[in-house]
């Protein structure tokens, strides 16, 4: 009996050790989650769905050249359905806005952009612009993106 008692307060504190001591799985920070350069999957103009990579009845196509490229902090270069590229500077605020500033040259509605920030992975990013874009005929867009 002498000898059980240790070995089981042995076994009970190495197990407490194993349980305690594993890592948590920890969220990667959104800044690192986005920091890439993002391509579109889907997008919707007005709730529609105008554009899906690799559809081929895309009322859009052109959404296949869309991209934002957040891979170099804090600078942004974003290409438009049109083609359009600009580049400026983003930054993030909170968990929940993504804004797009500087941008040069400015597009059509200006040198700034917002989004709101919806679920962001590793490997996808969906974004919904907070005012109409006048590029797409005032509709309110909704990007999803992924990771090339």
């Amino acid at each position: 009996m002498k000898k059980t008692t240790p070995i089981a307060f042995v076994a009970v504190l190495t197990l407490f050790a194993v349980l305690t001591g594993c890592n948590k799985d920890k969220t990667t920070p959104l800044s690192d989650r986005i920091k890439k350069n993002w391509t579109a999957q889907k997008v919707e103009e007005n709730n529609v769905v105008v554009y899906t990579k690799g559809g081929t009845s895309n009322v859009k196509p052109g959404y296949s050249q869309y991209s934002l490229d957040l891979s170099n902090p804090p600078t942004v270069v974003i290409k438009q359905v049109d083609g359009f590229t600009s580049t400026g500077q983003y930054e993030l605020q909170g968990d929940t806005k993504l804004i797009l500033k500087s941008l040069s040259p400015a597009p059509t509605d200006g040198p700034t952009i917002e989004f709101n920030i919806g679920t962001a992975t590793e490997t996808s990013l969906e974004l919904t612009r907070t005012t109409a874009d006048r590029k797409t005929g005032g509709t309110t867009n909704k990007y999803t993106l992924a990771n090339p």
